[in-house]
């Protein structure tokens, strides 16, 4: 028999495991050690759970008691107010906002161009790919201010930006050398530990035959 939201002793995270919108809320999960179950859905198959409790039908979506999210930055920003610490924003309102607009332009300039949750290179025309790196080699110099992205410390851009990066192999999308600013913040987000813990076996298996850095 399908849960009440209040019937759930633990904070729930439906979670497809190809999904960069998901990975996003994971890599949260993980950054701040949330005592969160997750689970693996299908989308082509939703569990009853998901179908009742989110009309849009999609993941991610959160449970927490008779609290229901769905929507990937609503999820992440509940996260970090809910689990202060580490801070993933900054505490001005100014930094906030800027924050807030890059990720709408993450979402909006990049993960739309891919078309869709699924970043596969099958999914994706060559002046898509051709767009992509163009945009991602402009930012370049961007990671030559701060160590993270636009900011002096870990934050939920990071957290947006690094599923799309970890993708770019599987789109057979190479940076140029004029991109290895780029580059050289894939690989620090992708050591941290937090994202390794974040990572599904459908995420690891996307990059098991690369043999160098993106």
């Amino acid at each position: 028999m399908p849960l009440s939201p209040g019937k759930r002793s633990v904070t729930a995270l439906f979670s497809d495991p190809l999904c960069p919108f998901c990975h996003r809320t994971r890599i949260v999960v993980a950054e701040k050690n949330i005592s969160a179950e997750i689970i693996d859905i299908d989308p082509a198959n939703l569990p009853e759970d998901l179908v009742r409790l989110n009309p849009h039908n999609s993941a991610p979506t959160l449970v927490a008691r008779d609290l229901i999210l769905y929507d990937s930055k609503v999820i992440m920003e509940y996260f970090d107010e809910r689990f202060p610490h580490p801070p993933l924003m900054p505490v001005d309102p100014i930094s906030r906002a800027r924050i807030r607009l890059m990720l709408y332009r993450i979402d909006q300039d990049w993960y739309r161009l891919l078309g869709g949750t699924k970043t596969h290179r099958s999914n994706i025309s060559s002046k898509t790919r051709k767009m992509l790196i163009e945009d991602l080699t402009i930012l370049s110099p961007t990671f030559e201010k701060t160590p993270f992205f636009m900011n002096e410390e870990f934050s939920l851009l990071d957290c947006a930006l690094a599923p799309l990066l970890w993708r770019l192999l599987a789109l057979e999308a190479e940076l140029p050398p004029q991109a290895k600013l780029v580059e050289d913040y894939a690989n620090r987000m992708f050591a941290r530990d937090s994202f390794q813990q974040s990572l599904s076996a459908a995420e690891r298996a996307m990059r098991t035959k690369a043999t160098s850095p993106i």
